[in-house]
């Protein structure tokens, strides 16, 4: 069976001369990214790192993150791309885990190992200026220095990457993806998408997470890739205009940050042909706004997770703006399951829900992880009997649309009734003084738990308790509606906008 490596080189072959990376400073072939790739496996050698090693990146988006990435895999070792946004004791925890001996780390985050809590790793640590543009000397000295490697031909069920998730529900857990799985997922993502050779990739969600391994459906089609080191609505409109974008995964706050910013409706994103976004659910509202923004693109909404490489189901194009144009109920679902998943809905004794009864998603299929490092207590809890648990609550409709309900985490049990938060959310989302708003359960003495709203209101609002429940009340049944209510700035949020639900109870316990 297919590695990526074998992939990747029939990429370079049937592309050879044709834009492989663009960046602001010059253009990369896809013969010159083989030989590029070649070179720094040799360097990752002479730094010590063998078949088999786990290695860290330290890094914003790039062409050198990503060529780092694939000598990796061409050495046969596993790259662990990290998240820069975590303190200093989360990734010395993920590093520790991960048994990395090596840090390639970007410029702007080396004082970062100077810090007590990464002082064991400051000597293997290896600096490689900038992941984009021409400040990236000491990467470029340490290509020039090496010899190529030829390829390590690795199985299919081998380890390819290491990624560690986002935390929203305690420590980060470090999930093993094969060849096989990330081959998979992208292959289905590229058919459910109609990615193309012909569309300039963006890469534009963090490569740290899952999300970025979307990108290799236009990738190993020898679609061109460029790269947003940093997400603001001017960068992403600039890179959108400056390369000729065709297709983008974003996330949603992304775009309501982009639709929203004054410079939008002077920008130039003619090219860009299809629209994904995921991670986190956007409200209706939202979706209505993205649409009328982007009305030359095909927009896609899809759903997934890190344990399956990332993705698990895909709401088809045409039905999308189908739906948008007539407020269809399905337009809240996630779409339905890509070609290589089967999904299941599963009650707390394992039996198969009815249809449109909620219960916990199960998913099964080529994609799903062979478990977590580690840690072969959660392995065995997330994957049994073949289908892994994802944690999240959600029913399925009679023509297969996924609708996700909640996490089972952050489901609210008050007085014996299933409170889904998602549902709740909505409602509040659809009052003019909210902006963003979260349901958590807090402690209450009578009813176990009680509904909390935390609610950022809009810029000028001043949100009145009262009128919200009013609210709330006309659209839900009374036990659904918040008792308590709480107004914050900001909500805590994960890099991909996942609202940190663990991390906002914890600040509501505090006070």
């Amino acid at each position: 069976m297919q590695n990526l490596v074998r992939a990747f080189r029939n990429t370079v072959r049937h592309n050879g001369p044709r834009p492989a990376l663009l960046d602001a400073s010059r253009t990369f072939t896809w013969n010159e990214l083989g030989e590029r790739v070649a070179r720094a496996a040799g360097a990752l050698h002479h730094l010590g790192i063998r078949q088999g090693a786990r290695f860290a990146i330290l890094s914003r988006n790039g062409f050198r993150h990503e060529e780092l990435k694939w000598a990796g895999l061409w050495l046969g070792a596993v790259p662990v791309p990290i998240n820069f946004r975590l303190a200093p004791p989360e990734i010395a925890q993920i590093l520790a885990d991960a048994g990395c001996e090596r840090v390639l780390v970007e410029a702007p985050f080396a004082p970062m190992l100077g810090q007590s809590a990464l002082a064991a790793w400051q000597a293997g640590a290896v600096p490689i200026g900038e992941a984009a543009g021409t400040s990236g000397a000491p990467y470029e000295a340490l290509l020039a220095a090496a010899d190529p490697l030829p390829p390590h031909d690795a199985g299919a069920a081998d380890d390819a990457i290491l990624l560690y998730t986002g935390g929203t529900t305690g420590r980060s857990k470090g999930v093993r993806l094969s060849h096989a799985n990330i081959l998979a997922c992208a292959h289905a993502f590229a058919v459910g998408t109609g990615a193309r050779r012909d569309q300039v990739y963006l890469h534009a969600a963090p490569m740290f997470h899952s999300a970025d391994l979307l990108g290799l459906a236009w990738l190993l089609q020898g679609a061109p890739q460029c790269y947003l080191p940093q997400f603001s609505p001017a960068a992403f409109l600039d890179a959108l205009r400056r390369y000729s974008v065709g297709a983008v995964v974003t996330v949603p706050t992304m775009l309501i940050a982009t639709i929203s910013d004054p410079a939008f409706a002077q920008a130039d994103a003619a090219s860009l042909r299809v629209l994904i976004y995921g991670a986190a659910p956007m409200a209706v509202e939202w979706i209505r706004r993205v649409a009328q923004a982007f009305p030359q693109v095909d927009l896609y909404n899809c759903y997934g997770l890190t344990e399956t490489a990332p993705d698990l189901t895909i709401f088809d194009a045409q039905e999308f703006r189908a739906a948008i144009g007539s407020a269809a109920p399905h337009l809240t679902s996630v779409g339905k399951p890509n070609l290589v998943n089967e999904l299941k809905v599963v009650r707390p004794d394992g039996s198969e829900c009815a249809t449109d009864e909620a219960g916990e998603l199960l998913a099964r299929g080529p994609n799903v992880m062979p478990g977590y490092l580690n840690r072969p207590e959660e392995t065995s809890a997330a994957l049994r009997e073949g289908w892994l648990h994802t944690g999240d609550v959600a029913r399925i409709d009679a023509n297969g649309y996924v609708y996700l309900l909640d996490r089972l985490k952050d489901m609210v049990i008050t007085g014996g009734e299933n409170v889904y938060s998602s549902e709740v959310e909505a409602v509040l989302h659809r009052h003019p003084d909210v902006a963003e708003a979260a349901i958590i359960g807090v402690p209450d003495p009578k009813l176990g738990e009680a509904v909390m709203a935390v609610i950022v209101p809009r810029s000028g609002a001043n949100p009145d308790p009262e009128q919200i429940s009013a609210h709330c009340r006309a659209a839900l049944g009374g036990f659904k509606v918040p008792r308590r209510f709480s107004f914050v700035q900001a909500l805590p949020k994960s890099a991909l906008g996942k609202v940190l639900k663990a991390e906002l109870r914890s600040q509501v316990r505090a006070g």
